[in-house]
């Protein structure tokens, strides 16, 4: 018979304690260790595995490895970041925050696959909501099988009379298993439900894509194994008062990390957007002071953003200091190179930064394009439409080389910019004649200053 125990186990990151702690030594927070009964089988039960099924060591010139079998998701942006479509038989992760479009964004995708049988768990919503949200979609799937269960035991039944292509869950906080008597989004009940998910899905070979909650510090809610256990972790991000969503790849055993995709929330769902730069800049800010235009580089694809600043006259003893989308701490420091390295004096000015969009860009590569729209704002002299500019700012005023700099000029150059601003030698061994824009190489912040204001 297996023996039981008590242990208290941290909600927010998973750690457990033999006793009830206040403060988790492990990430720091208050009131998080809940009571969990464990079993323990005894010694004698535990099989090993080369015991069980004959496991030997092989040399790895002797492993064949074949190119993994992928699903079309019939999205580009999706296939993008899952590296080129869903492998069968993985377990894939999709958080984000509540109400960003993560339900939205797997239910249009899967009525949108044809020949392919989809069963969807929902754990939150009952039929007729779902029913009406694909109404709002306006797409419908004879190959969809909707099942409304949070019993873990009775979902994995109905898969295997079903025998599905793809199975969804959404999501995986409200699913709980009977023989756990801790209650559902619980660490023990999200780690046992996702180890015996992933079990089915390797078994059967189904992909089965979980949707999964955030904490309020971003991070995915539960235990942090569960991000261990899946195959794949996505993060759906962006700002809700905004039209633009970012899919991003946290982990992925089978791809690239560094792929990112990007859609538009519309009334009739999300729409993929395979040109971000032409939505992102607008056309009508020419004349215009405080407004500059950055070359970024998000994960591994290239567009052009709009970098706005406004800076006007204190009105308070304090100067007010403003980012949005952009690194507040690195604002300052920006301002401070502006003061001591260009002599600008705005330690009397209000500086309110926006990145246009409701993007967050982490990219230093802007850094130029930061100091260059606060500088027109407070000149109040707008930059010559057709430039851009691309290049991180050090401390001592130097423009330092970035990276993947051919992608970000020949973006440029694809949407009809006729000058950018880059650090020196930055384009070693890059053959410039291909190129018919003009590129102006600078070493220092007043070169650029002078290039763009004279």
């Amino acid at each position: 018979m297996a023996k039981t125990k008590t242990v208290y186990v941290c909600s927010n990151c998973g750690a457990d304690s033999p006793k009830w702690l206040g403060k988790c030594p492990n990430c720091g927070e208050w009131n998080t260790y809940v009571e969990e009964i464990v079993a323990k089988e005894p010694a004698a039960k535990r099989v090993g595995l080369a015991e069980k099924d004959g496991v030997r060591p092989v040399l790895l010139r002797d492993v064949t490895a074949l190119e993994e079998a992928r699903i079309d998701m019939g999205d580009d942006e999706l296939n993008r970041v899952l590296g080129g479509g869903l492998v069968k038989g993985s377990l894939v992760l999709i958080g984000g925050e509540p109400g960003i479009g993560k339900s939205t964004l797997i239910l249009q995708t899967v009525l949108h696959l044809k020949g392919l049988k989809t069963l969807y768990i929902s754990g939150e919503e009952s039929l007729r909501q779902l029913k009406l949200r694909a109404d709002r979609l306006s797409r419908e799937s004879s190959d969809c099988f909707i099942l409304c269960e949070t019993n873990l035991d009775r979902i994995l039944t109905q898969a295997m009379n079903i025998q599905p292509d793809l199975m969804v869950i959404d999501s995986i906080q409200t699913i709980f298993m009977e023989n756990i008597e801790s209650s559902p989004g619980s660490v023990s009940q999200v780690r046992e439900c996702s180890a015996a998910i992933l079990k089915y899905a390797k078994e059967s070979g189904v992909p089965v894509l979980l949707i999964g909650h955030i904490n309020k510090e971003g991070s995915i809610a539960g235990p942090k194994v569960l991000e261990h256990i899946v195959d794949t972790v996505l993060q759906f991000e962006g700002d809700r008062h905004y039209l633009y969503r970012i899919l991003r790849s946290i982990k992925n055993r089978f791809g690239s990390t560094s792929e990112l995709g990007i859609y538009e929330m519309r009334q009739n769902g999300l729409r993929e957007v395979s040109n971000p730069s032409e939505l992102l800049l607008t056309q009508d800010h020419e004349g215009l002071s405080g407004v500059a235009i950055a070359a970024t580089i998000e994960g591994a694809r290239p567009f052009l953003i709009e970098t706005q600043a406004l800076v006007s006259s204190a009105v308070y003893g304090t100067p007010q200091r403003s980012a949005t989308g952009f690194d507040l701490r690195r604002m300052h420091m920006l301002l401070a190179v502006l003061e001591k390295r260009a002599g600008f004096k705005l330690i009397q000015k209000d500086v309110f930064l926006n990145i246009a969009g409701g993007l967050k860009v982490n990219d230093p590569a802007i850094d130029l394009a930061v100091i260059s729209s606060i500088l027109s704002s407070s000149l109040d002299i707008s930059i010559e439409s057709g430039v851009c500019m691309a290049g991180e700012v050090g401390l001592s005023g130097e423009i330092r080389p970035i990276n993947r700099i051919e992608q970000r000029v020949l973006e440029a150059e694809k949407l009809g910019f006729t000058r950018i601003i880059i650090p020196y030698n930055n384009l070693k061994g890059f053959d410039l004649t291909k190129i018919k824009m003009q590129v102006l190489q600078v070493r220092k912040v007043e070169e650029a200053f002078r290039h763009l204001f004279g």
